[in-house]
C-alpha cells in the first residue's frame, strides 16, 4: 500500500522536506519533558501496546520502548517511514515495529491499542472526525488516547504563529471546543524550544515559518530559548 492509496494523508513540509533540520527541532522541543511527564501521570505506558501515529522519522520511539510491551511506529509517507526504521534497528529497539498506515487507516484490529499518541501529525481540528472515529475503533476499553499540538492562546510560539500570513489555524475556541465536543480532556503544557546554537534556533524558524516571515521573527528575538505552550487533548477509552 503506497502513501497516495492512504485516506487522510497530508504533506508535512517541514519533516518531509528537511528531516535533519526537524531532527534538531525535536531535541529543542519541551527539554524538560513535561509533555511525557504529563501522559505519565494521565495513563503509564508500562507494559502496554503503544502506537505512534505519524510517527515520522521515529524520533519518539525510544523513549516509549524503554517501558512499553511493544511500540508501533505508523507513518504514510514512504521515506520517513524508512528512517524510522533505520533508527530502530540501529538503535537495536526489539520491541519496536514500524508500519505504514494513516490515521484514517489504521492497519491494526479493534481494540488492539492501549496508548495512542499523535503529535503534530494530522488531528488538526476541528477537521479530523474520520481520524478519531478510527482511533475509537483500536482504542482497548480503558486505553487512552493523547494528541498533542501547539497551544494557541498563550506564549512566544503562538503569538509567531498568529503571524503567519493567511493564518490556517482555527481560533483556540473553535479548536478547543471541537475536542471538548469530542469528550477529550485539555491540559496546558507550559514549555519552550531550548537549542543548543544560536545556528539550529535560525534554520529551524526558518523552516517553520519560512524565509520572510521567520528573518522578521530571528531578528526580533535574541539568545538559545521559545516560550513554547503546548496543548495536550487527551481521552479514556470506556467498553
Amino acid at each position: 500500500m503506497t502513501e497516495m492509496s492512504l485516506p487522510g494523508v497530508h504533506l508535512a513540509p517541514n519533516i518531509q522536506g528537511a528531516p535533519d533540520i526537524y531532527e534538531i527541532e525535536n531535541i529543542a522541543l519541551d527539554p524538560e519533558g513535561l509533555i511525557e511527564m504529563t501522559m505519565w501521570a494521565i495513563a503509564p505506558w508500562q507494559d502496554r501496546i503503544v502506537v505512534d501515529v505519524g510517527a515520522g522519522t521515529g524520533y519518539h520511539i525510544p523513549r516509549f520502548h524503554a517501558l512499553a510491551a511493544h511500540v508501533i511506529a505508523v507513518e504514510p509517507h514512504d521515506d520517513s517511514r524508512l528512517q524510522a526504521m533505520a533508527r530502530v534497528a540501529r538503535l537495536g529497539l526489539p520491541r519496536a515495529s514500524v508500519m505504514t498506515g494513516s490515521a484514517e487507516r489504521l492497519l491494526l484490529p479493534d481494540q488492539s491499542v492501549d496508548i495512542l499518541h499523535a503529535r503534530f501529525a494530522y488531528f488538526f481540528a476541528p477537521r479530523c472526525a474520520p481520524g478519531l472515529a478510527e482511533v475509537a475503533r483500536v482504542m482497548r476499553p480503558g486505553g487512552t488516547a493523547f494528541i498533542i499540538d501547539n497551544d494557541l492562546r498563550s506564549g512566544t510560539f503562538a503569538s509567531w504563529l498568529a503571524r503567519i500570513p493567511g493564518n490556517p489555524n482555527a481560533p483556540a475556541d473553535v479548536v478547543e471546543e471541537f475536542w471538548r465536543d469530542q469528550g477529550f480532556n485539555h491540559e496546558r503544557i507550559i514549555s519552550q524550544w531550548r537549542f543548543q546554537t544560536r545556528a539550529d534556533l535560525e534554520a529551524v524558524v526558518r523552516l517553520e515559518f519560512g524565509e520572510a516571515l521567520g528573518a522578521e521573527l530571528i531578528a526580533e528575538h535574541s539568545g538559545l530559548s521559545v516560550e513554547y505552550h503546548y496543548a495536550l487533548y487527551w481521552k479514556t477509552y470506556s467498553a
